[in-house]
């Protein structure tokens, strides 16, 4: 009755194949004469006798288990279960010595690789700065004898045809990939669309970029003729502040009090600079400009980021070759036509400051191929450091080889617009990672001072059980 029952309930009852208890030993028949055994023998069987009787006590253990297991329903039971776990569990707190010599050849990797990167960074960031600070002081160098600055804004675009060919050598030098040069450029060219670069797109995207261009180069050529290299780099510098302004009114960029007191002190360094030699003559004329060429800069950025969002390292290369090509090819008619109303004229070919001109068109390549390719090598944010030192960089050379005198006014309008541009590279989630860093630095002080009570309580206590003293505990 009793086992029609527990069939009703799904437990099932198997028959005791054997009546061997773990642990105790197997009975003889009586019936069955014991023969006689040698030693050797004998000792083989009381090994194999121990073994079995181990065995059979774990595996006892487990059957029990399994059982209670299955008659008590657990959810997700499977056969075996408890031992699995007891397996796994056993295998998850092993540690070989393999596993820790990997996890600390990989722990080593990582450090080497960023160690190796910020001092590539660091690299990058000296050749940003020295680029842009000598590109500066060739221009006002070339003032002097060539007073034409469209046309050396015009001249060093050209030389922009070069960034492919230049990406694409060292592409093949690196990648050893078998593509040609054609095939290579349909494929970056996917920056303008699915397919590719066709005439109505290389207008519609090309032109206002290589507009935007030639007015923010032809801006700040103009700016040098009326202020020093150091007003100019740092009035440029501005252009952090109207990028975030842009951002945050057009792309719906993330609001950020910090920012907006940066571009506070950049405008009001802006002022001040403006405000050192008084509203008028050739210095506010000059803070005019080079304000208009870092606004068109931050203009440039904001729609390159809309219409063509993030480019790689070789559609960038694609896309400055091709600007250099609309402006061979579309703005080739600007330096003519300023040529004959003699806004900037010229004489012979030859007599040109060619060694001059090209070492601008040089510099200032130099300069963009360091500025895209060290985003990709290096953090972006060395590459706007890099930008900034020029700003003390032009200032060593206009104090020790031009004599320069600065005032005060200018001095501080300097110095605000860079710790303006310093707090625009502040990252999104500053706020939050400085508050985690004092939370743990707080953390920290109070587990020392929680340990210097303990240690205080124990040597107060071991004095005065030398001394005899007993400490009853209270009720």
């Amino acid at each position: 009755m009793e086992s029609e029952v527990l069939e009703q309930c799904g437990v099932r009852l198997e028959p005791l194949r054997s009546a061997h208890l773990p642990g105790k030993a197997t009975p003889r028949s009586p019936r069955s004469p014991r023969s006689p055994k040698s030693p050797k023998s004998q000792q083989t069987e009381k090994s194999a006798t121990y073994k079995d009787a181990a065995q059979v006590t774990a595996n006892g253990v487990h059957d029990i288990e399994d059982r209670i297991l299955r008659m008590t329903g657990y959810y997700g039971y499977y056969p075996g279960y408890s031992s699995h776990r007891r397996d796994e569990g056993s295998d998850s707190h092993v540690e070989t010595p393999a596993s820790e010599a990997s996890g600390e050849a990989s722990s080593y990797q990582t450090c080497v690789n960023v160690i190796l990167k910020v001092l590539g960074g660091l690299l990058v960031v000296l050749c940003v700065s020295s680029s842009w600070v000598g590109t500066t002081q060739v221009v006002q160098r070339t003032f002097k004898s060539f007073s034409c600055p469209f046309f050396i804004s015009w001249f060093s675009t050209n030389w922009n045809i070069l960034f492919f060919p230049l990406y694409y050598s060292g592409h093949v030098a690196i990648t050893r990939e078998k593509q040609t040069p054609i095939q290579k450029f349909r494929e970056c060219s996917r920056l303008f669309g699915d397919e590719g670069m066709t005439l109505k797109l290389f207008l519609k995207r090309t032109a206002p970029f290589s507009i935007l261009w030639t007015l923010t180069n032809y801006l700040y050529l103009l700016a040098l003729r009326k202020l020093t290299a150091t007003d100019v780099s740092a009035l440029y510098c501005c252009h952090k502040a109207f990028v975030f302004l842009l951002s945050w009114i057009v792309l719906k960029d993330r609001f950020m009090g910090v920012r907006i007191v940066a571009a506070i002190m950049a405008i009001t360094g802006i002022v001040m600079m403006a405000y050192a030699d008084g509203f008028h003559g050739d210095s506010f004329i000059g803070v005019a400009l080079a304000v208009g060429s870092a606004s068109t800069s931050a203009l440039y950025k904001v729609l390159f980021k809309m219409f063509l969002g993030s480019a790689n390292l070789g559609e960038v290369a694609h896309f400055f070759s091709t600007m250099g090509i609309f402006n061979l090819i579309f703005i080739s008619c600007v330096p003519l036509i300023l040529y004959f109303t003699k806004v900037e004229h010229w004489g012979s070919l030859s007599s040109l400051p060619w060694g001059y001109l090209c070492g601008v068109a040089g510099l200032w390549l130099v300069f963009n191929i360091l500025v895209n390719v060290g985003v990709v090598l290096t953090y972006p944010i060395l590459i706007s450091i890099g930008t900034l030192l020029s700003v003390p960089g032009n200032a060593a050379i206009d104090v020790l080889k031009h004599e320069v005198i600065f005032s005060v006014v200018r001095l501080a309008a300097t110095c605000i617009i860079c710790v303006g541009f310093l707090l625009l590279l502040l990252p999104e989630e500053w706020d939050t990672v400085t508050l985690r860093f004092l939370a743990t630095l707080a953390d920290k002080k109070s587990e020392e001072h929680g340990e210097e009570l303990t240690e205080s309580s124990i040597h107060t206590r071991s004095r005065s059980r030398a001394n005899g003293a007993v400490s009853i505990p209270m009720a």
